[in-house]
């Protein structure tokens, strides 16, 4: 079966953050330091069986907040109708719409998210603010809605409140698994993070999702992440047996 199980051992880290003393990182060395890679276009087969081509894109995407939305906009201001497919239809109602629950997002046209070019398109397939990153120069952190840039990394804030009356706040990084999309997710026909047939990446999560992380969670806290996450590598390429097995390597990666 490709899709592993949601549950399994994992190692997880916990270090005090560079920039701030009152906050902590926890994060989940199995998913970071696992051969995950997005495999959208080339073995992806879409959240719904019946649209593969859409990848995670059918729903369209939720922003954050206010600032997300200004922030696309901008962005989106750069799009023409060569490299966009459907930037006329967003001339004439625009790009964004309200959801059921009030929350801002971007329009679904056709069965999928304004912004993917369908493989009938001319120009470039797939999300167009991914490509207008690569030509413009810059990561697709600084032209995606937070949530496409973030999946499927998780983060989260946790408080903790000691005995002595004193706190700090947890910052948590792990694998974005089915339920991160609420109890919808369990319904989804396909699903990446935890399936075999996307644990195909050449660099572990860490690297190839450098400024992604660093956009989470600040630079220097990911320079002490990458300390931990190559000294789990370097122990991971040594354990054999039981040992290996006491490492927690995530199931869905290569034996």
């Amino acid at each position: 079966m490709p899709e592993v199980p949601l549950d399994f051992p994992r190692q997880w880290v916990e270090f005090v953050d560079p920039a701030d003393s009152d906050q902590r990182i926890r994060a989940d060395l199995t998913w970071l330091t696992s051969r995950w890679a997005c495999i959208f276009g080339n073995g992806c087969q879409g959240i719904y069986s019946s649209r593969p081509d859409d990848g995670c894109c059918t729903l369209g995407a939720h922003f954050s907040g206010k600032k997300d939305e200004r922030n696309v906009t901008k962005w989106v201001k750069k799009l023409d109708p060569e490299r966009w497919q459907f930037a006329k239809k967003a001339a004439k109602k625009g790009p964004f719409t309200s959801g059921l629950d009030g929350d801002r997002k971007t329009r679904v046209v056709q069965g999928a998210c304004i912004f993917l070019n369908r493989p009938d398109f001319d120009g470039d397939k797939g999300c167009v603010l991914h490509h207008l990153a690569a030509s413009e120069g810059v990561s697709f952190v600084e032209t995606k809605p937070d949530v496409c840039w973030q999946l499927p990394i998780r983060r989260t804030f946790e408080k903790v409140d000691y005995p002595d009356g004193t706190e700090h706040t947890v910052v948590v990084i792990t694998e974005y698994d089915r339920r991160g999309w609420g109890e919808g997710g369990h319904d989804l026909d396909w699903y990446c993070s935890g399936n075999t047939e996307a644990h195909v990446g050449q660099d572990p999560v860490f690297i190839s999702s450098r400024d992604e992380l660093i956009a989470l969670i600040g630079k220097l806290a990911y320079d002490e992440l990458v300390v931990h996450c190559e000294a789990r590598i370097q122990m991971l390429d040594r354990a054999t047996g039981t040992l290996r097995i006491g490492l927690a390597p995530h199931l869905a990666d290569p034996a």
